[in-house]
């Protein structure tokens, strides 16, 4: 059987943070977000990391985490490049830098022969969160095994309430779902500005002026994605 395998996606240079953010320290002992990520995955069960990130980035990720993390798990780099892209598809020219979550898992495609969960480099999730994720991908493989009702289709996210995603310090980017009655996710809806409002939240609209309320207790992705998308099974956190 297939071991579930995460991904995590650490190409973004954080034009807006000034750095790699990915690899500055978070607390007095040296530790990054990843550390603790990676720590509660492993607790969960995954024993292999693929990294995501840029190739001249590469010797600087080694150094700060990844020759590190290669002693405790099995560690793997894929290279996300604006020019890889599917067949009959090419690079707009305006456009400079590389897309977002898609593009950035499709550049793992070679790595990648099994079940995986994906996140990102710079949010903490928390253990539940990777112990949920790492059982369904388990159940999936089982099931796939005995030659039962498995779908490539069948997907599953871990849910946040809005509220405890939420920081006093600016605002948050988001992908606000909606599940329907049986908790099954029907759609996801990227909010790049999302603040706190007293014991709720607001996005900022389009139009870039309007504040929109939303719920603290929505259930938001942390990995937001671009316009419209859906899923399958949704566990809050």
């Amino acid at each position: 059987m297939k071991k579930p395998v995460l991904v995590i996606m650490a190409a973004g240079m954080g034009s807006r943070y000034g750095g790699l953010k990915q690899i500055d320290p978070v607390d007095e002992q040296g530790h990054i977000i990843m550390d603790f990520s990676i720590y509660d995955a492993r607790r969960a069960g995954f024993e292999e990391v693929i990294f995501i990130i840029k190739q001249e980035n590469e010797q600087l990720f080694r150094e700060a985490i990844g020759d590190r993390i290669s002693k405790s798990m099995k560690v793997r780099y894929a290279f996300q490049d604006i020019r890889d892209l599917p067949e009959g598809f090419e690079v707009p020219q305006e456009r400079k830098k590389p897309w977002g979550t898609g593009h950035a898992v499709l550049s793992a495609r070679d790595l990648i022969d099994g079940p995986f969960a994906v996140i990102n480099a710079d949010d903490y999730y928390g253990v539940e969160a990777f112990r949920l994720i790492y059982d369904f991908l388990i159940r999936q493989e089982e099931e796939r095994e005995r030659g039962g009702s498995f779908s490539l289709e069948e997907y599953v996210m871990a849910g946040y309430l809005l509220k405890n995603t939420l920081t006093e310090n600016g605002s948050v980017a988001r992908g606000v779902c909606t599940t329907d009655e049986a908790g099954n996710l029907t759609s996801i809806v990227e909010r790049t500005k999302i603040i706190r409002k007293e014991e709720d939240a607001a996005y900022l609209d389009e139009d870039g002026k309007t504040w929109i309320p939303v719920s603290g207790e929505s259930v938001v992705s942390m990995t937001p994605v671009s316009g419209e998308r859906t899923a399958g099974q949704s566990d809050r956190m």
